[in-house]
């Protein structure tokens, strides 16, 4: 008989929701807000790079470590934060983040060990502690006054245990559009080295955070270089989220067991990709400096539209979302709201308590994405605007 445990481990990551949203979206013409990749490419000289790269034969399997064009720029973009990597061996080129993350978890998470994750939290988090043998433990974002979602930094003591080894952070914040400030992630490194555990970032939208605020490489922090794996990728920076080309970055030992765990996983990938990501993170950064100011007005414009819809609107800071409460349009389950809206007004979006171990806590909170053309946002809030 074919073993089959890993099916009820993880039966309960593997939601049909995008999906259905996506489906429902499409039956009934909807604008689509709950897909959180942008309708644009990236740059030009990007786009060159990677055809001039096929043309020129770079088709065949990268190193395994990846190109080493590649691994030289992440190392010369990662200074800019004053943090220092050797290409050779503290970089290693991963199929997007999502594998970063899961090769992270395989290579340093035993089983029964605990990792602390932040709710909401990325969907493939949970799923990559449970095939990693681990347990997680979850510490909820609080809805601050301001309708910023900020840490509880006592929740987050309290969740810490003996058998606590990894704490997984996301800044900016995929669901919410937070991003930690230098004091939140401060106490985030000294729990880390009172505890003697380990971090693993996800930083994939570093570059898109609005208002002036600072992205801080909780690696960057005093004591926490030796302990933290330090994961992006090109896709949000870049408007490439489908050439899936991600990196980790951390001290050498770590960074060898992730790349044991990664080899099994895809081996390699996105051969001629990886060039023209170098180029992007070398020549681009004019073009990144417009996308951010881009997505900003996008923020503003969506957030502006939602609250005349009659949305309790809520801080975004960065990423691609704005996050708003149902409630005061009638509505108090964001999961059968969204479930509604495409047949309903034409409108696609995403509740946040998918994201969650407490979906009680989350229920009223829905997700849209602002990376899409300004006539799409306008569309979307016109129907919006029915639900009065």
């Amino acid at each position: 008989m074919p073993r089959t445990s890993l099916v009820p481990r993880l039966q309960p990551f593997t939601s049909t929701i995008f999906a259905e949203m996506t489906a429902l979206a499409v039956r009934a013409g909807a604008v689509n807000l709950g897909q959180g990749f942008p309708d644009t490419d990236g740059p030009a000289g990007m786009l060159t790079a990677a055809q001039e790269a096929i043309a020129s034969g770079v088709n065949q399997y990268p190193p395994g470590p990846g190109r080493p064009e590649l691994r030289a720029a992440i190392a010369e973009q990662r200074a800019r934060y004053g943090t220092q990597f050797d290409p050779d061996t503290e970089i290693l080129v991963t199929v997007g983040a999502t594998e970063a993350i899961a090769a992270a978890l395989l290579a340093l998470v035993d089983t029964g060990d605990e990792v602390v994750l932040f709710e909401p939290y990325y969907d493939s988090y949970a799923a990559s502690v449970a095939l990693a043998g681990g347990q997680r433990r979850v510490v909820a974002l609080v809805e601050e006054p301001s309708g910023r979602f900020g840490l509880d930094v006592d929740a987050l003591r309290a969740a810490i245990t003996p058998q606590t080894k990894v704490i997984l952070v996301n800044t900016p914040h995929n669901p919410t559009g937070t991003v930690l400030t230098r004091d939140e992630l401060t106490a985030i490194a000294e729990l880390c080295q009172e505890h003697d555990l380990l971090a693993i970032t996800d930083e994939v939208y570093e570059d898109l955070l609005f208002d002036g605020r600072e992205h801080v490489p909780l690696g960057s922090l005093p004591g926490m270089a030796e302990r933290t794996l330090t994961i992006s990728s090109a896709g949000k920076s870049f408007n490439c989220t489908g050439w899936k080309i991600g990196w980790v970055c951390g001290p050498a030992e770590l960074v060898a067991a992730v790349r044991a765990a990664k080899q099994f996983l895809t081996f390699v990938g996105g051969a001629p990709f990886q060039p023209a990501v170098a180029h992007a993170l070398r020549s681009e950064s004019a073009w990144v400096a417009d996308l951010r100011a881009g997505l900003a007005d996008k923020r503003t414009r969506l957030s502006a539209g939602l609250a005349e819809a009659g949305f309790g609107v809520r801080a975004a800071e960065g990423t691609y979302f704005v996050c708003a409460d149902v409630r005061p349009l009638g509505f108090t389950d964001g999961l059968e709201f969204c479930r509604a809206l495409p047949d309903k007004i034409g409108v696609a979006a995403v509740p946040v308590q998918v994201f969650t171990d407490n979906p009680d806590r989350w229920r009223h909170i829905v997700r849209f994405a602002f990376c899409k053309r300004d006539e799409v946002l306008d569309e979307a809030i016109s129907r919006l605007h029915r639900l009065h």
